[in-house]
């Protein structure tokens, strides 16, 4: 089962990121519904597997926090392949963040080791996009559109399955987290 640990923006965050979607020149907007913060990607994996994952996850004690998302970003060498909402940094992000993948280990399943990057998933440029494609984004990002959404409160994470369709993937959420919400002030 293919699936990832995620965190969901909440209403207000996803409808101005859904906003800001709009104005992208290019690019294959994600769904208002499939915005999420991915914790860990975990691949295809078994079910008995996710059930002791779902185990540890259980385990882990973090309290709320607030995740500040600001600016824009891309990924991709000489042209952008994916654009992002970029997030301010936050200690209390990055340790959810290793508590996550300490579980993940725990339990053996392997990830990619690469440095964590917050951010949440915006648009994606095609295999191969065209030349008029590239310049309108590389364009909108020379023009540097200022972008802040509200803060929102993590409260909890979530696991989830994704099924990839030809219309695109369908996140299905099969466990949530709370965080500890007295801890938050």
């Amino acid at each position: 089962m293919r699936s990832f640990i995620a965190i969901n923006p909440g209403e207000d965050t996803g409808r101005a990121l859904c906003a800001l979607q709009s104005r992208l020149p290019a690019g294959r907007p994600v769904p208002g519904h499939n915005l999420h913060l991915t914790l860990a990607f975990l691949d295809d994996q078994p079910e008995e597997r996710l059930e002791e994952l779902h185990y540890e996850l259980e385990q882990i004690e973090a309290s709320c926090f607030e995740v500040q998302p600001a600016g824009l970003g891309w990924f991709g060498r000489s042209t952008p392949n994916l654009i992002y909402a970029d997030l301010e940094p936050s200690p209390a992000l990055q340790d959810l963040h290793a508590r996550v993948v300490r579980a993940v280990h725990v339990v053996g399943i392997q990830t990619k080791l690469s440095r964590f990057r917050p951010h949440i998933t915006l648009a994606r440029m095609r295999q191969h996009p065209n030349a008029s494609e590239v310049r309108d984004i590389l364009e909108f990002f020379e023009t540097g559109p200022e972008f802040r959404a509200p803060p929102f409160l993590v409260e909890r994470f979530g696991l989830y399955q994704s099924t990839l369709m030809p219309t695109g993937a369908v996140h299905d959420e099969l466990a949530s987290y709370e965080l500890n919400r007295l801890a938050y002030g």
